[in-house]
């Protein structure tokens, strides 16, 4: 794929032109040069896709295909991404911004390991048999079978791999699908449903439909065709996706915000905690959904960590993703560039101190160094509002806090996505484990997740979960059935 063409929409396995014609700019991030244009989908591109989505569902190859048939299929579709796997990766660097080592080996990388994981799970749906209590003699089991129609909304931190979940979660399961990339980050996806061509798909399973979220995605989200919507992205569009949902009361799985918290005890590998710190909330600019970007340290250890924190800040490489030296890449947008820049300087406005950086960095492209700040209190916008940058708030904990309290600063926050805590103290790690409002508690690592674990979050952090058994059982129904003998 040449990334400076004008792209298409994919419906029913061909691509065609928008109803309404129209295109997209979409520009490198580190460059501001653009490098493509994609087709502006509006409400009768949904329809259409829509369309063929249900026909291919009810009708044709993909109904009477078996469990190990789609299984194959993603696995030739895996296959053919790994064969283009350093072209998906420069896709994605331009296009995003991330650097180029983590766009092969964590998006690249990561878009192969889970729709091989995936792929496994279309053999595994299985019921239950059950034992009335009702009187006479009965077989009774459940079956799950594919939820219909699912509406696919990927955010553009990290496209690829997300589409790739996505869609490989639904297949699995049986359902045909409707993918609405980001407007920011579309051409990896578009990439990879021609991969999904290549691949043998029938047609009208998977179908790409590009263009803005307040029209190709507003249309998706409404259309009463949609048995389901997997979105992931910001909590306010969330709760939007709630109130469209009500129209058909269409199933809604949502991977929303963070503002995860972080504790360091001073018994802990302080180095090995510190690095992960750093790295939890620079990978990929602090663009990343789980970012523990509260970080608490015991008073008695907090200098030497920040102070390791900031030497680690400061030494880090900021530049064009696609430079071989390049540690942290820029932010998507001018626009981002500035909403994070703005939560420093409120910040700063009320109270805090910047021990490093602060100031988005001259352009062209939307640079913020790595920035630590000290002195925030809860009462902050920059500690209760997800930044969606590389911006740190430490703040210390008292040496004789109990976890009772500690639990209750972890958990003062609308968001419960992530946490982390690094201490030898085991009992202590895991009682604090057990009083944390998130979906995933993190001790002695930054490792968070894996295509076998379930992942999403508490309260305004979504609903449901994604990955593991429970990723690919949310695009299913379960039928219950009674059959008297």
């Amino acid at each position: 794929m040449t990334t400076a063409a004008t792209h298409q929409l994919y419906i029913d396995g061909a691509w065609v032109a928008p109803q309404a014609g129209g295109s997209l700019p979409t520009s490198n991030p580190a460059t501001e040069e653009v490098i493509g244009h994609i087709a502006r989908g509006q409400a009768a591109d949904v329809d259409r896709a829509v369309d063929a989505a249900r026909r291919a569902l009810n009708e044709g190859d993909w109904p009477a295909l078996t469990p190990a048939q789609r299984a194959g299929l993603l696995y030739r579709l895996a296959d053919l991404v790994e064969a283009h796997a350093e072209e998906l990766a420069d896709i994605e660097t331009r296009d995003n911004g991330m650097p180029r080592a983590m766009a092969r080996f964590a998006s690249v990388g990561g878009t192969i390991q889970v729709l091989r994981y995936n792929a496994g799970w279309a053999t595994k749906l299985t019921g239950e048999t059950s034992q009335p209590s009702q009187p006479g003699e009965w077989l009774a089991y459940t079956a799950r079978e594919p939820v219909g129609v699912a509406g696919l909304i990927v955010p553009w931190n990290v496209p690829l791999v997300m589409a790739a979940s996505k869609v490989s979660a639904a297949v699995a399961a049986g359902c045909t699908v409707v993918l609405k990339p980001a407007e920011l980050t579309s051409l990896s996806a578009i990439r990879f449903v021609e991969l999904v061509h290549e691949a043998g798909f029938p047609p009208g399973v998977i179908n790409l439909v590009t263009g803005t979220g307040t029209e190709a995605g507003q249309a998706l989200v409404d259309h009463p065709g949609v048995d389901k919507i997997s979105f992931t992205g910001s909590t306010a569009v969330g709760k939007s996706i709630i109130r469209a949902s009500s129209g058909n009361l269409k199933r809604v799985t949502l991977e929303l915000g963070g503002k995860s918290p972080s504790f360091i005890f001073e018994d802990a590998d302080l180095a090995a905690a510190g690095a992960a710190a750093a790295q939890s909330i620079f990978l990929n600019s602090g663009q990343i959904c789980a970012a523990a970007s509260r970080l608490y340290v015991q008073a008695s250890v907090f200098d030497a960590v920040v102070e390791a924190i900031v030497e680690r800040a400061q030494a880090m490489r900021v530049g064009d993703g696609m430079a071989a030296d390049t540690q942290m890449g820029p932010l998507i947008s001018a626009g981002q560039l500035d909403r994070v820049a703005g939560f420093v300087r409120e910040a700063v406005a009320d109270g805090a101190e910047v021990l490093t950086g602060g100031s988005p960095l001259a352009g062209p492209g939307h640079f913020m160094p790595p920035t630590v700040l000290v002195g925030t209190t809860h009462d902050m916008t920059a500690v209760r509002e997800e930044i969606f940058g590389p911006v740190l708030c430490v703040m210390p904990f008292a040496d004789d806090a109990e976890l009772d309290e500690l639990a209750r600063v972890g958990n003062d926050s609308n968001y419960g996505l992530s946490a982390t805590i690094w201490t030898r103290d085991i009992s202590r790690a895991h009682r604090l484990a057990r009083r944390l409002q998130a979906g995933t508690v993190r001790i002695n690592t930054s490792t968070g997740m894996d295509n076998n674990m379930p992942y999403g979050g508490y309260k305004q952090s979504g609903w449901g979960r994604e990955n593991g058994r429970a990723g690919v059982e949310a695009f299913t129904e379960i039928k219950s059935v009674f059959v008297g003998l």
